[in-house]
């Protein structure tokens, strides 16, 4: 909520989005939106956020950037609403791409993979693990991180060979509540929480797996749809 920090379209600000500031040695969202090319913005916005018209929206950031570089955060905003529609969920259009833009910039994606993979190293056995998620990319992440370390995928075969050493034997075990979400009461005192997703894991006394979770998320690996 702060307009400096350049997160939200809600506020006139730099369009600056990272988590550190404009002191951050990292490329700023301006950074992004004003040098990329339009296939890397479109595949970008796409990947970290499923706007479907991803495509529509890099071609008009390429198109105005031309005019004069893309350095405010209504300058983005505006543009992004040029080519999305109001949705029927009643999200302002800008909301996906500046989602996409803010994931990209400060790779959450890869913060939470190696979280996930610090708190298995460093929680001892009978330790709780808890990690809300607020949107479907972080969900699957965290999801698939604790079916894997409990043991809940596939058993290996000859097509998949069982690892030696750590990573042999489940290094969390699930409760049986799954996943918590937040009730009525407190969306109402807290709407932000409305996406919150909670999944939680007890450690066991099997030894951290060696491995980190997810794919490099900084290479999209799903194409934005054609138009």
């Amino acid at each position: 909520d702060q307009p400096k920090r350049g997160f939200s379209f809600r506020y006139n600000g730099p369009l600056d989005m990272r988590m550190e500031g404009a002191d951050a040695a990292g490329p700023s969202a301006a950074d992004m939106v004003n040098t990329l090319h339009e296939k890397e913005l479109a595949d970008i916005i796409y990947q970290y956020s499923g706007e479907h018209r991803s495509r529509q929206v890099a071609k008009a950031i390429v198109k105005a950037r031309r005019e004069a570089p893309i350095t405010r955060t209504f300058q983005l905003a505006e543009i992004v609403r040029s080519v999305v529609g109001k949705s029927r969920d009643g999200l302002d259009p800008a909301t996906r791409t500046f989602q996409a833009l803010r994931i990209h910039v400060n790779d959450e994606i890869g913060e939470l993979g190696r979280g996930l993979a610090a708190a298995e190293k460093i929680l001892s056995p009978g330790g709780r693990l808890a990690a809300v998620s607020f949107h479907s990319l972080e969900d699957r992440l965290v999801k698939d991180f604790l079916k894997q370390r409990s043991g809940a995928t596939p058993r290996p075969s000859r097509h998949r060979p069982e690892t030696a050493g750590p990573g042999s034997a489940p290094s969390f075990t699930i409760p049986s509540k799954g996943v918590v979400q937040p009730d009525k009461a407190e969306i109402k005192a807290n709407p932000r929480a409305r996406s919150g997703r909670m999944r939680t894991a007890i450690r066991t006394d099997e030894p951290a797996w060696d491995t980190n979770p997810g794919p490099n998320p900084r290479a999209p690996n799903t194409g934005a749809p054609k138009p």
